[in-house]
C-alpha cells in the first residue's frame, strides 16, 4: 500500500529568533487591563470541577468558576495570574474567570506596576 502524498508533517512550526521575539513584543502589547468592574487575582487552590479560590487585588478572596466557553480552552493550576470579573449579586464571593495571563503578559503588568499589591502580600 502506497503512503498518501502531499501529507504535512503535524506538529508546532520551529520559529527563527526573530520571529519568537516579534510574537512576544505583539503578546504584550495585547495584554488586556482590568476594566470597570475587574480585578486581577491569584489562584490559590482548585476546588473541584471547573471552580477554585482566587486571592483578588481588592483583598478579597472568591470562588471562581470557568465559563463554559472556555472551559476546553484554559487550563488554570494553583499560582496562575487571571483576570477575574465579579458576580453582580456576591460580588465579594463569587466571580467568573475571564481571563488567564501568561508568563510574557505577567511581566508586563508587574513593568505597568498593577501587581505591587499582590506581590506585597503573603500567602
Amino acid at each position: 500500500m502506497k503512503k498518501p502524498q502531499g501529507r504535512k508533517p503535524q506538529g508546532k512550526k520551529s520559529l527563527s529568533p526573530e520571529e519568537e521575539e516579534q510574537q512576544k513584543l505583539e503578546m504584550m502589547r495585547r495584554t488586556p487591563l482590568p476594566r470597570a468592574n475587574q480585578v486581577i487575582g491569584i489562584c490559590e487552590q482548585r476546588v473541584g470541577g471547573s471552580r477554585m479560590k482566587v486571592r483578588c487585588m481588592d483583598g478579597k478572596t472568591r470562588i471562581c468558576r470557568i465559563p463554559g466557553r472556555l472551559k476546553r480552552h484554559l487550563w488554570i493550576r494553583e499560582g496562575d495570574v487571571l483576570l477575574i470579573e465579579p458576580w453582580e449579586l456576591s460580588a465579594d464571593d463569587k466571580g467568573d474567570v475571564v481571563f488567564k495571563y501568561r508568563p510574557i503578559q505577567v511581566q508586563a503588568l508587574k513593568k505597568k506596576g498593577l501587581l505591587k499589591t499582590l506581590e506585597s502580600e503573603e500567602f
